[in-house]
């Protein structure tokens, strides 16, 4: 009972940090302007929406693979998934000021007069009028409430289905969870590219990449896996997890991290040679615009920090095992991500030129506070869900195993 006490005080530090940062955030646009704030809220919303997908993910994982180990980690990630309501209505201003002229605050296909580089405009440009009947405001309002409600409703399932198992322990809720996995799988696997369909990669629309939803998927898994991490440990420093966390489990979930950052790595590498061999205009440009300036050396951090240095420090068991160690580990694959994140969506802000505005701006400070601020709710929805269920879930049919983990 006094751990859950002491989450109270968190939770409501986590709740003051948000609102003070969202209310930061909404004096900005007097200061920077409504289109620099709208990118800025969509890298924030984008970065702990993959998250809590990521989440969503590995518990439907979890429950079709009848996995042993991860029982523990589970719990957490259904406390975390209680994000996805209050992202919802955190996403709500982007898409209220999106129906709201100027239309294309964010998203320039929303503006038929949008003028795009070279004189023309988007009502007049062919390779939008091909794509209209997907790119309009009344499919994305729709698509993105469609998004939304599958996550939220799957999420419900999944917590009802875990929490009930605590109470009465009856064996058939192990049953509904599995269920849903098989359906919510392929319905996470559709929405979660959709999204990002929809919110990053049509930011700019005559881009086409075949390979853009698996590697949002790769960033969704990657942040979560790495949240986990810093939750457990969190757990295990006040005192909670001690006698329940082993390296065995810890060593499980680093080759998780090692698994996925090679798979980061196969999609990114996959899709860039794709382009570069296939060679054509409307695909290469996207590439061309992020060689110029500062993005060049982002793009060399991306290479560098999503793949290398997590790569190389997760090759060792004594890196994953190690509580100090794995949770730098963990900062570190999270911060790659973000600027991951802000390498696709930010440069879609130009210049007279047609030239991306540089990475080191007063957009990405805006990018950073966003991030803080909507993380800021995100944790207090975790910390506010975290007294309202047992610590594991002790009546699941696979706990003995878990709590005994061995390799």
């Amino acid at each position: 009972m006094s751990n859950h006490a002491e989450s109270s005080p968190l939770a409501a530090k986590a709740l003051y940090v948000g609102l003070v940062g969202i209310a930061i955030t909404a004096l900005g646009i007097l200061v920077s302007g409504a289109q620099t704030i709208a990118m800025a809220w969509l890298v924030g919303i984008t970065f702990w929406t993959a998250i809590a997908i990521g989440m969503l993910l590995l518990i439907l994982i979890h429950h079709i693979f009848d996995a042993s180990w991860s029982v523990l980690l589970r719990r957490q990630f259904e406390h975390g998934i209680t994000a996805f309501k209050w992202l919802a209505l955190l996403f709500l201003p982007l898409i209220v000021a999106s129906w709201i002229a100027p239309h294309d605050v964010v998203w320039p296909w929303m503006n038929l007069a949008h003028e795009t580089h070279g004189g023309r405009t988007v009502g007049t440009d062919i390779l939008y009028l091909k794509k209209s009947s997907f790119l309009n405001l009344d499919m994305f309002t729709g698509m993105t409430v469609l998004f939304f409600g599958i996550w939220i409703w799957l999420s419900a399932r999944l917590r009802k289905a875990s929490f009930n198992q605590d109470a009465d322990g009856n064996s058939a809720w192990t049953s509904m969870s599995r269920k849903t996995a098989a359906f919510g799988i392929p319905l996470v696997a559709l929405s979660l590219s959709g999204a990002a369909i929809y919110w990053v990669k049509s930011l700019e629309y005559h881009w086409f990449s075949t390979m853009y939803g698996v590697w949002f998927f790769t960033n969704c898994v990657r942040g979560a896996i790495s949240v986990g991490v810093l939750m457990t440990l969190w757990l295990y420093a006040r005192g909670d997890y001690k006698g329940i966390l082993n390296k065995n489990h810890l060593h499980s979930i680093g080759q998780l991290m090692l698994a996925f950052t090679v798979f980061w790595a196969y999609v990114t590498f996959s899709q860039y040679f794709l382009i570069w061999n296939a060679n054509v205009p409307e695909e290469t440009f996207w590439y061309n615009i992020r060689e110029y300036g500062d993005w060049w050396y982002v793009g060399m951090f991306i290479l560098f920090g999503h793949f290398f240095v997590p790569f190389f420090t997760l090759l060792s068991y004594r890196f994953k095992v190690t509580h100090h160690i794995i949770k730098r580990i963990a900062y570190w694959i999270l911060a790659t991500i973000l600027v991951d994140i802000c390498y696709n969506i930010l440069p879609a802000i130009k210049d007279a030129h047609g030239n991306p505005e540089p990475f080191l701006s007063i957009q990405l400070l805006w990018a950073i506070l966003a991030v803080i601020s909507i993380g800021g709710i995100c944790v207090w929805s975790y910390l506010k869900s975290f007294p309202t269920a047992k610590l594991i879930p002790i009546r699941d049919p696979r706990i003995t195993e878990c709590l005994t983990h061995h390799e």
